[in-house]
């Protein structure tokens, strides 16, 4: 790889506290609202690049501070999931979505083969290669996966405030749902499922190796300020390490 390439993936996956002790490994797809300058917006309002549509508010910074308080990497997408969602492998159409709830995407709309092609090798290529590279750096890789969600989605409120989301690999998410205290309305699988397409990363990353993983989904207007990302980011730590100490030696069923 020559250095214009290491620039380059550097310009659109990040990896933070590389050298963290922890086996776990924490992953935001969705972290960044990023648009790069040679997409012109993809031809969006400034409501919409702002909008959850773009990425997941608040899902890198409680990322971040799990990744201080548990000691473990995160690699992190560093553009807009409208221009690839990197938790989508390149040949479904909601890689790059042409319509996200209320919004066209004029941008990834009439996109050939080729166009997809060299969106894909561009931005979701290198940040599945970084993140295989950190993972084969642990010896017994965990990986959790954060994300957040909209109280409000097509017109429907959500009662749920924290999704714990697996596949056929339900040892980590049985185990944070088993350390709920029932502060928060927590539910499996909600608000989104292995049948919405979410759990691509899980499925590439995790379950072909046998391990352990859990997504989580966290409602957007929980963590809208430093003291409620902190405070979530820290009962979460807490949640996964009381998990990941509870499953250590539980093999997989898959």
């Amino acid at each position: 790889m020559n250095q214009s390439q290491n620039i380059d993936d550097d310009a659109v996956v990040e990896v933070l506290n590389a050298a963290g002790t922890s086996d776990i490994v924490l992953v935001c797809e969705h972290a960044s609202a990023f648009i790069p300058p040679a997409l012109s917006d993809l031809g969006l309002s400034d409501a919409a690049k702002r909008s959850h549509a773009a990425w997941d508010p608040g899902a890198r910074a409680v990322a971040v501070l799990m990744s201080r308080q548990l000691d473990a990497p995160l690699v992190a997408s560093k553009v807009s999931r409208l221009v690839y969602d990197c938790n989508r492998p390149p040949h479904v159409p909601s890689a790059m979505i042409e319509r996200s709830e209320v919004f066209d995407i004029p941008g990834n709309q009439n996109l050939t083969q080729e166009d997809r092609k060299t969106r894909a090798a561009r931005y979701y290529t290198p940040f599945r290669d970084r993140l295989t590279q950190v993972l084969a750096a642990k010896p017994d890789p965990i990986i959790v996966t954060i994300h957040s969600f909209t109280r409000i989605y097509q017109g429907i409120t959500r009662e749920v405030e924290i999704g714990i989301l697996h596949d056929q690999d339900t040892r980590l998410a049985d185990a944070m749902l088993e350390a709920d205290t029932g502060r928060f309305v927590t539910r499996r699988n909600e608000p989104y499922g292995p049948a919405d397409g979410v759990t691509h990363t899980l499925k590439e990353h995790a379950l072909p190796h046998g391990r352990r993983n859990v997504m989580i989904e966290i409602r957007n207007d929980l963590i809208e300020t430093e003291d409620t990302q902190t405070a979530m980011a820290t009962l979460m730590s807490r949640w996964v390490a009381e998990a990941v100490a509870h499953t250590k030696g539980l093999s997989c069923k898959v």
